[in-house]
Order: C-alpha cells, then structure tokens, then sequence
C-alpha cells in the first residue's frame, strides 16, 4: 500500500501539534511562513440515546471552544464551533472513519469552513480523534487544517448498561 506525501504531511503536522510546535506545511500558499493559526480549547460530546454496544441511531452533539488562538496577525484570539447529527453506531464503532464540515466562528466575527476527514484511535483509555482538511470557505481559505481530539474512552460497563452519554477533553487546532 503506497502512503501519500499529502497524508505523511497530515500525519507529521498532527504530531507535532499535539507536541504545540508549529511546521510549515509543503504545498501551502505561502510554505514558509509559519500556522496563520493554532488554538487549543475543550470539546464537549452528548449522546442521545447513550451509545450502547447494541448498534443504533444515536445523535451527537459537539460544541468546542478554542480559548486561546495565536495568529500570524494578531486579530485571532479565540474561537467556537457547534454541530448536530445522526449516525447509526454502538461501542464498537465510535473508532470508524469520518467526513466531516465543520465552520468555526473566530473572536472577530468572521468564519471559517473546513472540510475535512477524520480518523480515530483508542490509546490509554482515550480516543484520539484527528480531523485533517481544507479550509473551503472565510478567514484562511485554502489553508490546511488539522484538529486534534482527545476524549476519555467509553468503559465497558457503560457500553454493557445504559450506555455512554457524554465526553469532555481538550482540542488543538492548527490551520497553516
């Protein structure tokens, strides 16, 4: 299986932002000059019904906020983003990939539209969740974008009863 240069790119710049250092990213408009943006913040997800190991429609909805952002201007300082969808899933397929559009609203007013994939990963009981994509749309269009999500894992007595109806943990985001 041959790995992408676009998708090594990705994966470097998302370790690096996890470590909060910013690289150039090759291909970019403007390749030498360093992320026009970084912020890190908390996501918050609720589950209705709570996701059980029986698959099911389950509606999710996230709202995260970036309360700190640097960027190369100076004009961003923080930002927030809000969905609301349907997927039909249980414990066991919270790990499955994803596309995803998602506009964050900046301390100035302003948006960005990222379209974007993402992938999920279990680690040490947390689910590491990274979204890389484009910026479509507003401040930083045709920028690449990465989104890193670190949420506590379901445990299995709650996949097992009720469910698991909720997460809390922190985000960066790195748009270059």
């Amino acid at each position: 299986m041959a790995i992408s240069r676009s998708w090594m790119r990705a994966v470097a710049l998302a370790a690096v932002t996890a470590l909060g250092t910013t690289v150039p990213a090759t291909g970019s408009a403007d390749a030498h000059s360093p992320a026009h943006v970084q912020c890190q913040g908390t996501e918050t997800v609720t589950y209705r019904p709570g996701v059980t190991l029986a698959a099911r429609n389950i509606e999710i909805t996230t709202e995260g906020r970036f309360s700190s952002c640097i960027d190369s201007t100076g004009k961003v300082t923080s930002g927030s983003y809000g969905e609301r969808f349907t997927i039909f899933a249980g414990c066991n397929d919270l790990l499955d990939g994803f596309e995803d559009r998602r506009t964050i609203k900046w301390s100035t007013g302003d948006t960005s539209v990222i379209k974007a994939t993402g992938s999920s990963t279990a680690v040490a009981g947390q689910v590491v969740t990274t979204l890389t994509g484009t910026v479509t749309q507003g401040r930083f269009r045709g920028r690449t974008a990465v989104q890193i999500i670190t949420l506590p894992q379901p445990g299995v007595l709650q996949c097992l009863s009720t469910g698991f109806t909720g997460a809390t943990g922190v985000t960066t985001l790195t748009i270059t």
